[in-house]
């Protein structure tokens, strides 16, 4: 009888040994799982936060630029009309190229822009025109030479992406070459000019608006 107590009382003993220790190594492989999946948890959200980054250095598909947002919703004016006109028609729908509009029928150049095939026209504003000291820019109105080359300037003879104006030099129709750089929805020609309202489509051309007049180059 006390030979049997006494086993009893060893499997006992042993039993409350063993537990802790196998509790334990359960517990272990949760830690393991845990810290796995915060492992998993971390890094994805790392992976996430590229996709923007890379997304705001891509060229924009459509328009873009803060004067887009001037443009009509509806009518002749709007991108939509724009886009079925060529582009001296079209631009003469935006109020804010109204001075560009006079320049270009001042210089009888009409019709050559609304004939060509696939250009790029960088559109100065109003307010870039404005720039100009009035005495000079009476001047150059008042002298078609002048003005006509400084207005085929702003055209180049093909159709210019946004991808393309990221580093370029590019002949224009004046003869001599204008540069652009930039990204994304951020472009500048010449240094000097940017580009507030981009990749404007009308019948026969791209359109970037600019908000500084570009003068060739001597």
């Amino acid at each position: 009888m006390h030979a049997l107590r006494f086993r009893r009382t060893a499997v006992a003993v042993t039993a409350a040994a063993v537990l802790p220790l196998t509790l334990s190594a359960c517990g272990g492989g949760d830690s393991d799982s845990d810290s796995a999946a915060d492992k998993a948890a971390t890094s994805a959200p790392a992976e996430e936060q590229s996709t923007p980054a890379m997304d705001a250095a891509a060229p924009a598909e459509g328009p873009f630029g803060p004067a887009c947002a001037s443009v009509p919703k509806e009518g002749a004016g709007s991108f939509d009309g724009m886009a079925k006109a060529p582009v001296a028609t079209a631009a003469s729908n935006n109020p804010a190229l109204s001075t560009l509009v006079a320049a270009v029928k001042e210089a009888g150049l009409v019709d050559t822009l609304n004939n060509a095939e696939n250009i790029t026209v960088f559109a100065p504003t109003n307010d870039a025109f404005a720039k100009i000291p009035k005495a000079d820019l009476d001047k150059v109105l008042a002298d078609k030479q002048m003005l006509t080359e400084i207005l085929t300037y702003h055209v180049v003879g093909e159709e210019l992406t946004p991808k393309q104006l990221g580093t370029g030099t590019y002949d224009t129709l004046q003869k001599s070459a204008l540069t652009t750089k930039g990204s994304g929805e951020n472009y500048t020609v010449n240094d000097n000019s940017k580009v507030v309202c981009g990749n404007v489509r009308t019948a026969n051309a791209t359109v970037y608006i600019v908000d500084t007049v570009l003068m060739p180059k001597s």
